[in-house]
Formats: structure tokens, C-alpha cells, sequence
């Protein structure tokens, strides 16, 4: 896979890629463990594309989705057991590998310059529930089930969880499913707010891709300035972020897509955008 003047994607090792009209679906390839996010690649694999992604023309919304019955169990229970990888080793030494390993999953999302989507195929457990907080909008099968299960296992969600959950069902729902780490069905979670839809399993991937591709074709670099606009908006007070959206405001006004757009709309046609 080859972006404009930027080389090759980085190897995926436990993962797949596929970019088709500006819209790129990273799936995750580990059914045999239910595609937890240790003992196998596929935070390595996140991350990279996540880093190919912000620096690439060619992409304007990353899909992330799971290959087989789950989206991902979290951490490989396992390897908890046996205390290997992440697991094992002193209070540092785990407070070490926590920080050089999940957390930098969790980083990576949240710096994140382009709209992600996770389509919810399955269970979605523990950092696996996490990883879809993350992403900017989730969509799920009727099959999808997910749980903030730290706690059932005497730990807490060392990968931030805390921080996102409640960010997207509010303080009291987050604390009740911390507390509790019961699982979640899909139509509660659709309730809740943790999924926008749900819809049958063979209609996720179409309707994710139908999403991603509306959202694709926007302007591209007007799409990545309101996502850093939505994110900044979190933690700015409105003096400052008005600001901001003035400086963002005259970038898109001197952009040629810009143009492009208003004559589109005033012409009653689809815009035709070069991304400059």
C-alpha cells in the first residue's frame, strides 16, 4: 500500500489494510484469541497505521473492525494467569510496559488526525471496549457485546478506559459498568450511547463503509480541521477555542476545495476535491 511521496505502509503482522476512495479499513486478523490486544501484534499494527494515516493525502476515514466472531477480548487472560508480557515482572517493570505498550495504543488514537470508525462485529471486552471508545463514532452488529471487565478480574483499565467511557455514557453509567464489569448487549449499548447503530451482522461492514464513504467525501483538509476542532473543543475554554476556530477558519478559506465546494453547491453537483 503506497501514500503519496510517503512510502509504504509499515508491515501489519496480525492485521489487514485495504484503502479504496479515500476510505481505509484496518481489520484485525486474531480470531484464534478472539483478537486480544496482548500476546499478539495488533496494537503495533494500530499504532502504525494510525501514524501512516495522519501523514498520508490518500486517506480521509480509517474503519476498524475485527476478522472472525469478536472486535477484540482485550488482554489474552492467559497470559494474566502465567503473569507473561505485560503481566510479568516488578511494580515498575509492568508500570514500564504498560506505559511502552498499551498506553501507547491509547495515544495514538486520540492524536488521531482523521475520522475512526469501529464496527463493532462482536464482544468488545476490556481494552477491546476501550479501543472502540476511542474511535470517533461506532456502529455494531445485533452480535456485539461489550464490557468494562477490569474489575472481574482484579484490575483496573490501565489503558485509560476510565477516562474515555465516561466521556461517552456520562459519569454514573460509566461508574455502574466499571463497578460491576457486567457485559453490555447491543441494543443497550445503542441506548446508552456507546453505539450510534446497530444493525444485522451481515449489514455492518456495508453500512460502516457507506458511513465512512459520506464522510470521505468531504473536502479532505476542512475534515481533518473540524476533527481537531471537535477534539480541542474538549479541553478549551470558549475564548480560546473561538480562537482557534477563526485561525482554522481562514486555512479552509484559502483552500482550493473551498471554491470547489461553493461552486458544487451553487451548480447542484457533486464537488470534485484535490485535497488542496
Amino acid at each position: 500500500m503506497t501514500g503519496t511521496g510517503l512510502g509504504m505502509l509499515p508491515e501489519l503482522k496480525d492485521s489487514s489494510f485495504t484503502l479504496t476512495d479515500r476510505v481505509g479499513i484496518l481489520t484485525f486478523e486474531r480470531n484464534d484469541v478472539r483478537n486480544a490486544l496482548t500476546g499478539t501484534t495488533l496494537v503495533d499494527d494500530i499504532i502504525r497505521t494510525i501514524d501512516w494515516a495522519n501523514s498520508s493525502p490518500d486517506i480521509s476515514v480509517l474503519l476498524l473492525t475485527g476478522d472472525g466472531s469478536a472486535f477484540s477480548s482485550g488482554g489474552n487472560v492467559k497470559e494474566m494467569q502465567d503473569r507473561k508480557g505485560l503481566f510479568g515482572g516488578t511494580v515498575l517493570e509492568i508500570q514500564d510496559q504498560y506505559r511502552r505498550g498499551i498506553q501507547r495504543l491509547s495515544l495514538a488514537l486520540h492524536r488521531a488526525e482523521l475520522p475512526l470508525i469501529a464496527a463493532v462485529n462482536g464482544p468488545a471486552i476490556g481494552a477491546g471496549l476501550d479501543l472502540a471508545c476511542m474511535c470517533d463514532i461506532r456502529i455494531g452488529s445485533t452480535k456485539a457485546l461489550m464490557g468494562e471487565t477490569f474489575l472481574n478480574l482484579g484490575i483496573i483499565p490501565g489503558d485509560g478506559g476510565a477516562w474515555f467511557l465516561q466521556r461517552l455514557v456520562g459519569y454514573q453509567r460509566a461508574v455502574e459498568m466499571s463497578l460491576t464489569g457486567r457485559l453490555v448487549k447491543a441494543d443497550e449499548a445503542l441506548e446508552m450511547g456507546l453505539l450510534l447503530e446497530v444493525v444485522e451482522t451481515d449489514e455492518l461492514l456495508p453500512r460502516a463503509k457507506a458511513l465512512a464513504a459520506q464522510i470521505a467525501a468531504q473536502p479532505p483538509l476542512a475534515l481533518r480541521l473540524t476533527k481537531r476542532l471537535l477534539k480541542s473543543a474538549q479541553k478549551m475554554e470558549l475564548p480560546d477555542f473561538l480562537d482557534v476556530c477563526a485561525s482554522y477558519q481562514g486555512m479552509a478559506h484559502h483552500t482550493e476545495d473551498h471554491k470547489e465546494a461553493v461552486d458544487a453547491f451553487i451548480e447542484k453537483r457533486p464537488g470534485k476535491y484535490s485535497g488542496r
